[in-house]
């Protein structure tokens, strides 16, 4: 219940200090001014009248009747009504700052109540005139009240009119502006701003006009923000049009249109910064700086392909791109995109949406503060699309360097150059990218570390990181290689080494709480005994190899996002109707994979020397344990056919092997992705003996020396 006050200077009122009749309202939004006081935009629904009143806490609280209008309409209102649109559009013509388009409104309604209703909210008319219309129930009365003010009204408009025509003949430029500020000052007070905020106000827009003149913008440009500040200066204070464009002009000041960091693109500098971030990564490295050194040689074009980090989760993608902004001297600024489904979230909001703000790109740009940053858009392959249109299209235009030097975002409306941003984007699967964005970049990949590496990475980086937020000193705790080697393999599944930092920082945070308890600082060492104390019982086990060759079980391998698996297959043969049945929750790619391997199996019976009529006389079980876990793609197929054709012709198969590929329906084997991943899960499971595609022979270079010293590799090609 929203209801005015008589006297507004009283800071505190009761209810003797206020109207009996007020307006029944419902809110729509609310504001924050930039005096720190609180707008509020209502809807009007009823009048109403306090009836009762009773104030507790310093909260007034009131029992309120609503007032119930009745519109007849007759010969008298009809004339009144009439009237009253007469009078109202002659208001409008010597009122230049109302909207002419609100006649179309007017001439539309055709109940009594109504049309004074909206012609009155759109007088500019003291707090005691609008209240004796809200207390006027009759329509017919309260038209003929508003005719009287409209008259009045009118009169007054026409000798201000009269006078500022006289006046305006003998007043210089100086005193003229003088006149229309206090002329608007006054009429700011009628509509109840104070001086203060008018004058407030007025310094706001000075201060606009001289930022928006030091922008040093096209003539354009500037005259069309010069506008908006000269628009800002008529509206009323507290209208919601002044916020939109006092938070439009802020956002447009906040952009670095002239701002940028002097890029020193030094390459021996760069390959020792990225040295010093990162351990290991050698091609990733050589293939960053390939990249730079090409850039530099195009200094004078800004053209050029965008960059795209594409590995598992906590490889050090974000932190391979700080390292670039650092060793090129550019700021550094990051948006991650996982989740995004909405195109505004990259153009932004129009400006005619209540709380609208430009997009993530802009804003990412504000907060650089620089027109030249790296920027790095995160996980690019996790966006969406729905009905509000398709985000990758949108970050085309971001990143295609022939359309970036005038991104129009739908806040601003004005274009921003984004031709000198160093874009850098990441994602953990370039198959997920939209195909019109990877044909923009270069896809460098980010392999996982092998188990020596995070034991490396943990001793130079990560301990010394944790060590030094937890508050303590290099020699306060000791993590033996043996117990970092088991944290690796026992309480982390992952091929980066996210995870392996959070288990160190928990070991810091169960020192420091003993610390805090014995109030004296002693050297902890962690070592493989005690580890458990520090972190529990292990959280995982890596798959061993079988103790024995068995019939119809084949050892496979699978590449997932934290890393590579070992994955058992079983099948199992029983007198039947030739059914096949493939569980353990198999996607539909792996599925086909099964039915390849039994029709391959069925082609080359006699080779095999397989029972005649196996497919008729005998069901088929193929079985991949972890049936909790969804599993699929092509890389199980030559596991498959070797578990199913094992089964049938009673012949085990070697526990030692792993093996990986694709199979097609006449045995040839199709090479696969995640070779390193996969063959690094092999040797640390035990297996001795990895069979891969021929053509993935090339990917065993990728291998640390040490490993590949200690596996054979059998390449095949069917």
């Amino acid at each position: 219940f929203v209801v005015s006050q008589k006297d507004p200077e009283v800071e505190r009122p009761d209810i003797e200090d206020l109207y009996s009749v007020g307006t029944i309202a419902k809110m729509i939004q609310i504001y924050k001014l930039p005096d720190d006081t609180i707008k509020v935009l209502l809807e009007g629904i009823s009048r109403a009248k306090i009836v009762d009143a009773e104030k507790n806490d310093n909260v007034l609280r009131v029992k309120i009747n609503k007032i119930k209008t009745k519109s007849v309409k007759n010969l008298e209102t009809e004339a009144l009504m009439r009237l009253t649109i007469k009078e109202f559009e002659q208001y409008l013509k010597l009122n230049d700052k109302l909207p002419s388009e609100i006649m179309f409104s007017i001439t539309n309604i055709e109940k009594p109540d109504k049309l004074a209703d909206l012609v009155a909210s759109n007088l500019i008319l003291r707090v005691k005139e609008k209240q004796e219309l809200l207390e006027i129930s009759n329509p017919s009365q309260r038209l003929e009240r508003l005719i009287t003010i409209l008259k009045k009204e009118i009169t007054i408009l026409k000798l201000e009119q009269k006078i500022q025509n006289r006046v305006e003949g003998t007043l210089e430029k100086i005193q003229k502006e003088y006149y229309l500020k206090e002329q608007l000052k006054e009429i700011q007070k009628e509509l109840g701003n104070n001086e203060r905020d008018i004058s407030k106000v007025s310094g706001e827009v000075e201060e606009f006009k001289e930022k928006i003149k030091s922008l040093k913008l096209n003539k354009e440009l500037e005259e069309r923000l010069l506008k908006e500040t000269s628009r800002l200066e008529k509206i009323p204070i507290l209208s919601a049009e002044s916020g939109v464009i006092i938070n439009y002009l802020e956002w447009i000041l906040s952009l670095p249109w002239n701002k940028k960091t002097k890029e020193k693109l030094d390459i021996r500098l760069v390959k020792k910064i990225l040295d010093e971030d990162h351990y290991g990564l050698k091609d990733v490295k050589e293939r960053i700086l390939e990249y730079l050194a090409v850039r530099k040689l195009r200094k004078n074009k800004k053209k050029g392909v965008i960059l795209c980090l594409v590995g598992p989760p906590g490889v050090g993608k974000t932190s391979l791109a700080k390292s670039i902004a650092r060793a090129m001297g550019r700021n550094f600024v990051m948006v991650p995109l996982g989740g995004v489904r909405d195109e505004a979230e990259i153009r932004g909001h129009r400006k005619t949406y209540i709380a609208s703000m430009p997009g993530r790109i802009i804003k990412g740009i504000a907060n650089a503060k620089s027109r030249n940053p790296v920027f790095l858009l995160d996980e690019i392959d996790k966006m969406g699309r729905d009905f509000r249109g398709d985000p990758a299209s949108a970050l085309l235009e971001v990143l295609d360097p022939e359309q970036n030097s005038n991104f129009v975002d739908h806040y601003l409306e004005i274009p921003f150059d984004l031709s000198e941003v160093m874009f850098i984007t990441t994602a953990n699967v370039d198959d997920e990218i939209p195909y019109s964005l990877r044909n923009r970049m270069e896809i460098i990949n980010i392999p996982g570390y092998t188990d020596y590496e995070k034991v490396k990475i943990s001793q130079f980086f990560l301990i010394p990181k944790q060590l030094k937020n937890h508050g303590f000193k290099k020699e306060d705790i000791e993590i033996s290689e043996k117990a970092i080697k088991k944290i690796i393999r026992e309480y982390t599944r992952e091929a980066g080494v996210r995870g392996l930092e959070k288990e160190i920082a928990s070991i810091c945070r169960k020192v420091a709480l003993k610390i805090a308890y014995s109030k004296k600082k002693k050297r902890a060492k962690i070592t493989l005994n005690n580890l458990e104390n520090y972190l529990g019982m292990p959280r995982y086990k890596y798959n061993s190899v079988e103790k024995e060759d068995m019939v119809g079980l084949a050892t496979g391998l699978a590449w997932t996002e934290a890393g590579g698996e070992i994955l058992s297959v079983e099948t199992i043969v029983m007198p039947g109707k030739g059914k096949l049945t493939l569980t353990g929750q198999l996607g539909e790619v792996m599925q086909e994979s099964g039915k390849a391997a039994l029709t391959y199996a069925r082609s080359r019976a006699k080779k095999f020397k397989i029972k005649d009529k196996f497919y008729e006389n005998y069901d088929i079980h193929v079985h991949i344990p972890e049936g909790a876990i969804p599993k699929d793609g092509p890389s199980a197929g030559v596991t498959m056919a070797t578990s199913l054709i094992s089964s049938l012709t009673e012949i085990p198969v070697r526990k030692d092997v792993a093996m990986t590929g694709e199979i097609t329906l006449r045995g040839r084997i199709l090479p696969v992705g995640g070779l390193k991943e996969k063959i690094l899960a092999a040797y640390q499971s035990g297996i001795k003996t990895i069979i891969i595609p021929k053509e993935n022979i090339k990917n065993i270079d990728d291998l640390p020396n040490n490993i590949k010293k200690r596996l054979k590799f059998v390449a095949v090609n069917n």
